[in-house]
C-alpha cells in the first residue's frame, strides 16, 4: 500500500539493526531446532547404551546450543526493539513535519481527541508492522528452509510432511484468521478514537456541562464509547486466539503425523529407529517459529489502518512538498494588496469573502471594522497564509503570497489572534516564546506598558490560562508581540476584553512602537480608531466603506450608523 511507503523507507533507514536482527533470529532458530533434534537424539541413544564419551559430547552439545539460543534470542530482542524505536522516532519526526504547516487547517477538520489519537495511537500501533509483519515470514523461511534440507536427509517423505504442514500453518491459517478479521478491520481503532474524543470533550467542557446539568448525559455517551471499544477488543483478541489455537492444532497434528510416518518408515526398514525421536522434537520447534504468521494478517491489516488514517490526515502535505522560498525584506515595513480575493469556507452554503480588493500602503495604520461574520477574521488569516483564497491574489509589496515561505512570513509578523494559548510554566516562560535574549528589566518594562505592572515574572500560569482573566491573557498577549522585531502587526480583537482606559492606555503605547511599521487592527469597537490612516467597514464578505475616521464620519454612512448606536449604548450604560 501507498500508506506504508514511509514504514519502508524508515526501515531501510535502520537496515543495519534488521540485518543484525535477522541474523541473531536465524541462529536462534536454528539453534532451537539443533537443541531439541540433538535432545531426541539423546534420548533415543540412552536405550542402547552407547559409550559413554558420546554422551558426554551429546550433553554438552545440548548445553552449548542452549546458551547458543539464548544468546542469539537476546541479541535479536535488542536490534529488533532497537529498530522498531529508531523507527517509531523517525515516523513521528516525519509525521509531525509534515502536520505542523497544515494547522490550523487540519485542526478545524478533526476533532481534538481523534487529531490525539491518530497522533499517538495510530503513530505506536505502526511498531507492529516490523515485529509482527515484516520480520516473522523472513526468519520463518531461513529457519524453515535449513530444517528442510536437514531433514531430507534422513526421510524425503517426512521432508515433504514438513512443507505440507509449513504451507497450512503459513497460508490455510491466516486466511481463516483473515476472514474473520474483515469484518471488524479497523473498528477498534475507530472505537478508540470515538473514546478519546469524548473523553477529551469531556474535559474540555466539564464545567460547562456542570452547570448546565448534562455532566450525567456525556458520561452516560462516554461510557457507551468504552462499552462498544471493549466490545471490540474483545472481539479482535478472539480472532487472535483463534490463529494461535489453529496453528497449535497443526503443529501437534504434523508432529502425530510424523511420529504415525515415522513408525511406518520404521517398519519398512527405510528410517532407523534412533532419529524418530529427533524428527518428533524437530517438528514440534521449528513449527514453534511460524507461530507469529497466524496473527500476520491481523497485525498487518492494523498497521494499514494506522497508516491509512495518518496519511488521511497530512493528505494536503503531498501538495506543499515544495515550499516556496520567498521572503519579506527584513527591517522594512510592507504594503499589503488584495486584488478580487474570494474564499468559502468548506461546507458553508455562503463565502466568507466575495470580490474584495483594498490596498494597505507601507507603514500606515489600518483598522478593519464591521459585525461579526463580516469577514474579518478571515482576512487577517488569509494574510497569514493559514487559509488559501479561492480566487484573486494578495500580494505583500510585489510579491504574490504563494511564493512567500510560510515560516518566514510568521517570523516577520508581530500576530495577536481572538484567542491566544498560554502554557504551564512562569509568566516570563509564557513571554518568551521566542529564543530572543530580553533581560527581565525589559520584560517587567513590557508588563508596565500592558498595564500588568503587579504580575511577577515568576508567576505561575496554569495550562490555557485557567488562573488569567480574559483581559490579563490579552494583555500578556500583547505583551508577547511587543517583545518581537516584525515590522508588520496583524492584530485581531486584541483589546476586547479591556475597560476603555486600559484599552486606550495600552494601544497608546503599541501604537508608538509600531510607528513606522504596517499595522492591521480588526475591531468591533470604533472607540480610539481616530489614529487609524484608513478603516475599512465590512459587511457580508465585502467591503462597503473604506477612508479616514473623519471622511467616514462626514459620509454619514454605515460606519456614522454604527459610531452612532455604541455612542448611544455608552451614554445608557
Amino acid at each position: 500500500m501507498n500508506e506504508l511507503a514511509i514504514l519502508t523507507k524508515a526501515m531501510l533507514q535502520e537496515r543495519k539493526d534488521i540485518v543484525m536482527a535477522i541474523l541473531g533470529g536465524f541462529i536462534a532458530g536454528i539453534a532451537g531446532v539443533c537443541l531439541f533434534a540433538t535432545s531426541g537424539y539423546l534420548i533415543s541413544q540412552t536405550v542402547f547404551a552407547p559409550p559413554l564419551y558420546s554422551l558426554i559430547v551429546l550433553t554438552s552439545l545440548v548445553k552449548i546450543l542452549g546458551l547458543v539460543r539464548a544468546a542469539a534470542r537476546y541479541a535479536e530482542r535488542l536490534y529488533t526493539h532497537r529498530a522498531t524505536f529508531s523507527m517509531l522516532s523517525r515516523l513521528r519526526t516525519a509525521f509531525f513535519a509534515k502536520l505542523v504547516p497544515l494547522t490550523p487547517g487540519v485542526l478545524n477538520q478533526k476533532r481534538s481527541g481523534d487529531l490525539l489519537s491518530r497522533i499517538v495511537g495510530d503513530i505506536e500501533s505502526l511498531q507492529h508492522y516490523f515485529l509482527r509483519v515484516a520480520y516473522p515470514p523472513v526468519i520463518v523461511v531461513m529457519v524453515f528452509l535449513a530444517t528442510v534440507l536437514f531433514t531430507s536427509a534422513f526421510s524425503i517423505w517426512i521432508a515433504c510432511l514438513f512443507i505440507l504442514g509449513m504451507l497450512a500453518a503459513a497460508f490455510v491459517v491466516p486466511a481463516i484468521v483473515m476472514l474473520g478479521q474483515r469484518k471488524n478491520h479497523g473498528r477498534v481503532r475507530e472505537q478508540r478514537s470515538a473514546l478519546s474524543t469524548e473523553v477529551t470533550e469531556l474535559l474540555y467542557g466539564f464545567r460547562d456541562l456542570k452547570v448546565y446539568g448534562q455532566l450525567q448525559q456525556r458520561g452516560e455517551q462516554l461510557e457507551s464509547a468504552s462499552a462498544a471499544l471493549t466490545a471490540e477488543q474483545q472481539a479482535a483478541a478472539r480472532h487472535l486466539l483463534r490463529g494461535q489455537s489453529l496453528h497449535v492444532f497443526v503443529t501437534f497434528l504434523i508432529s502425530w503425523s510424523v511420529l504415525t510416518l515415522g513408525a511406518l518408515l520404521i517398519v519398512e526398514g527405510s528410517l532407523a529407529g534412533v532419529f524418530l525421536a529427533m524428527l518428533v522434537m524437530i517438528s514440534q520447534t521449528v513449527f514453534e517459529e511460524a507461530a507469529a504468521l497466524a496473527t500476520l494478517p491481523a497485525y498487518k491489516q492494523d498497521s494499514e489502518h494506522a497508516a491509512k488514517r495518518l496519511e488521511e490526515t497530512v493528505r494536503a502535505a503531498d501538495v506543499l512538498a515544495e515550499q516556496p522560498s520567498g521572503k519579506l525584506p527584513a527591517g522594512q515595513a510592507v504594503s499589503i494588496e488584495l486584488s478580487g480575493v474570494s474564499f468559502q469556507y468548506e461546507d458553508e452554503w455562503r463565502p466568507a469573502l466575495k470580490d474584495v480588493s483594498l490596498h494597505i500602503p507601507s507603514g500606515s495604520k489600518t483598522a478593519i471594522v464591521g459585525p461579526s461574520g463580516s469577514g474579518k477574521t478571515t482576512i487577517l488569516e488569509l494574510l497569514l497564509k493559514l487559509r488559501t483564497p479561492a480566487e484573486g491574489q494578495i500580494r505583500f509589496n510585489t510579491t504574490s503570497i504563494q511564493e512567500l515561505d510560510e515560516a518566514g512570513l510568521w517570523q516577520a509578523a508581530n500576530v495577536v489572534l481572538q484567542h491566544s494559548h498560554f502554557f504551564r510554566g512562569t509568566l516570563r516562560d509564557n513571554l518568551l516564546l521566542k529564543e530572543e535574549a530580553h533581560s527581565d528589566e525589559a520584560l517587567s518594562a513590557i508588563l508596565n506598558k500592558v498595564q500588568l505592572p503587579d504580575k511577577l515574572l515568576d508567576d505561575m500560569v496554569y495550562e490555557k490560562g485557567e488562573n488569567l482573566s480574559e483581559g490579563e491573557k490579552q494583555r500578556l498577549a500583547l505583551a508577547r508581540v511587543m517583545l518581537r522585531t516584525g515590522r508588520l502587526w496583524l492584530l485581531d480583537e486584541p483589546t476586547s476584553s479591556l475597560d476603555y482606559i486600559t484599552e486606550q492606555r495600552v494601544l497608546r503605547h503599541l501604537l508608538a512602537q509600531a510607528a513606522d511599521d504596517t499595522l492591521i487592527l480588526i475591531s468591533h469597537r470604533l472607540t480610539g480608531l481616530e489614529a487609524m490612516d484608513q478603516i475599512l467597514v465590512m459587511d457580508h464578505g465585502q467591503v462597503i466603506e473604506a477612508g479616514s475616521y473623519s471622511d467616514l464620519m462626514k459620509q454619514k454612512g454605515y460606519f456614522y450608523e454604527m459610531k452612532q448606536i455604541e455612542l448611544q449604548m455608552i451614554e445608557g450604560s
